[in-house]
């Protein structure tokens, strides 16, 4: 049995207008028989069936993937602002350095970031080795959270923070007052969710 040849032409002036792959499934369209399957009834209907169950829900996708480089939204550092995860004071004292890695590791923050306020912000003045790295004493990460709180949660601009903490002296006992208080409302409120 020999085989019928195909020819296939190529026109190099005319505009493409179809791919290669058309080209060769045009090519490839011999007649073939129909394939039979005979089923029950019964049968057809497990397999509908069985079908239905192994298809996955279609999950609700995000609009956009969002990307881990670049800002984060107004929105993602609200949510992201209660999160950090600083020790307490006695914990927070018990070392006399943390690398720049660690301290943003607490703030859930880029190093960069932490460098950029060091630059901008003058109650930060972390020690540098010969090497150049930065170590925060436990009272440049008190410090830092206080900028955090200004900057992230109560939306102060950068400019806004270095004024409110040029004008408020004493911004770093009300804020360790402020934080006090709401140590003490957490518990109040975990006290009343107990009765």
């Amino acid at each position: 049995m020999k085989k019928a040849l195909q020819q296939i032409t190529f026109e190099f002036d005319a505009p493409a207008e179809k791919t290669s792959a058309e080209n060769i499934a045009v090519a490839n369209t011999a007649p073939q028989p129909p394939l039979v399957v005979e089923m029950e009834a019964s049968q057809e209907a497990e397999t509908v069936e069985e079908k239905k169950q192994e298809e996955p829900t279609p999950a609700v996708l995000p609009k956009r993937i969002s990307s881990t480089r670049g800002r984060k939204s107004l929105k993602e550092n609200s949510v992201t602002a209660d999160l950090i995860q600083v020790p307490d004071d006695e914990v927070l004292f018990t070392r006399q350095y943390y690398s720049i890695g660690e301290v943003a590791t607490m703030f859930r923050e880029n190093q960069s970031l932490i460098r950029y306020w060091e630059t901008e912000f003058d109650i930060l003045q972390p020690r540098k080795n010969k090497k150049g790295d930065r170590f925060f004493r436990p009272v440049d990460v008190k410090n830092l959270v206080l900028i955090y709180d200004l900057l992230r949660r109560r939306k102060f601009t950068i400019e806004g923070a270095k004024d409110f903490l040029k004008r408020n002296k004493k911004a770093e006992d009300k804020f360790a007052m402020i934080q006090s208080l709401e140590k003490i409302k957490a518990f109040l409120l975990e006290l009343r969710s107990n009765l």
